[in-house]
């Protein structure tokens, strides 16, 4: 394959930049060391595929930080961010999918599952051509060529154009398990620590809290520095886990201390009326489950309140700013996306390896992190698309 264009990689960052190529009319393989592609993906849509957000591109690109790189610097500074929502829509509907926009700017398919849209997308680029070689395992690199381990045993490859697009350090087991970091290393390329994104907490809980594993926690506002989430998330038995608390993990995962408010619709005063209501005989549990009228929220307050307080206003201040009293964040082995990965100084604008020309890189490998919702999958996707038409141009120049 001298001169064709590699794609390693089968994720939605792999096969936008697979697409790319073919469509210029070039041959490309993409080699993907698990038995099927995109399966975090897959995993991702089994509870309804956020495609992206609904919402105009520079508010939605606001959303993305750069890590090691100044905002302002390299990716998503020009072009390459410009395959935002409304372009991921019109894909997404080019692929037969059609669409729904939720109450809050969400974008889902109808039928809310990947696999249609997957396989819809898998069957254009084969009729473009595109060369899906599944347990094809990147080893690193001997002299000028690339090394896999595949079913039919060692092979060599040297494309004229490569693009990595191997993901970041999550959930290891779908496939991103950052085996690449030293092949890259060891050519010169920087490369930032990963750290879990979009992850729970983990919280060592007392006895007493085993009976609230499982439950959702809902209307109730998290504050982590200038940050604020008010999303629905859930009790385990490791900590707290879900929307509500991924959107402002990266905050806390940073040092931001993290309150709760147990009644983000009333202020400190109405609430504090609340708790003049006489206790009598009831226990304490009681009196604050009719105070407040949710067991989940008193078994919060009783959990991380202590000192209890012993007045209205002091009930009422502890509601309005619970401690999120944590153990850090759950580990890269359950975080939905990592944040590290290729250093943004470390390419170029077209996201080309500087230290290694004709290489390009895309999706989670970057040092960069967006929340879900939509904005996670979207960058990934334009990453791809941008890296795979930098590859194009390059091919180009070499005529």
């Amino acid at each position: 394959m001298d001169g064709a264009a590699l794609v390693i990689g089968a994720g939605p960052a792999g096969l936008m930049a697979a697409e790319e190529l073919a469509r210029a009319g070039h041959q490309v393989i993409v080699a993907e060391a698990m038995p099927t592609p995109a399966r975090k993906l897959l995993m991702a849509g089994k509870s309804g595929l956020n495609l992206t957000r609904d919402e105009p591109l520079p508010l939605f690109s606001r959303h993305i930080a750069l890590g090691s790189t100044p905002a302002g610097q390299g990716y998503f500074a020009g072009a390459e961010g410009a395959f935002g929502p409304a372009q991921v829509m019109d894909w997404a509907r080019g692929l037969g999918i059609e669409l729904f926009t939720g109450s809050t700017g969400r974008v889902f398919p109808v039928g809310m599952k990947a696999s249609p849209l997957l396989r819809a997308w898998l069957a254009r680029l084969r009729g473009m051509g595109v060369d899906l070689r599944t347990r094809w395992r990147w080893q690193g690199f001997r002299d000028d060529a690339l090394a896999f381990d595949t079913p039919e045993g060692a092979r060599l490859l040297r494309p004229g154009v490569t693009v990595l697009a191997l993901g970041g350090a999550s959930w290891p087991r779908l496939g991103s398990d950052a085996a690449w970091v030293p092949f890259l290393a060891e050519r010169g390329v920087p490369i930032a620590p990963f750290r879990p994104a979009n992850m729970g907490l983990r919280v060592d809980w007392s006895p007493a809290m085993q009976r609230q594993f499982g439950q959702p926690v809902k209307g109730v506002a998290i504050h982590a520095g200038d940050q604020t989430s008010r999303g629905e998330w859930v009790i385990s038995s490791k900590g707290i886990e879900g929307g509500g608390v991924y959107a402002v993990a990266a905050a806390i995962r940073d040092g931001a201390d993290a309150t709760l408010d147990l009644a983000p619709d009333l202020d400190h005063q109405r609430l504090a009326a609340r708790f003049q209501r006489p206790r009598g005989k009831l226990s304490l549990g009681n009196w604050l489950r009719r105070v407040m009228g949710d067991p989940v929220r008193v078994a919060l307050l009783l959990e991380w309140g202590g000192p209890l307080p012993t007045t209205p206003q002091g009930w009422a201040a502890r509601c309005k700013a619970l401690p999120l009293r944590h153990a850090g964040p759950i580990g890269l082995d359950r975080a939905i996306s990592s944040a590290g990965g290729i250093r943004l100084d470390a390419l170029t604008e077209g996201l080309e390896l500087r230290a290694l020309p004709g290489m390009f890189a895309a999706g989670e490998m970057l040092d960069w992190e967006a929340p879900t919702g939509g904005y996670l999958l979207t960058h990934c996707l334009g990453s791809g698309r941008w890296a795979g038409q930098a590859a194009v141009r390059r091919l180009a120049s070499e005529r």
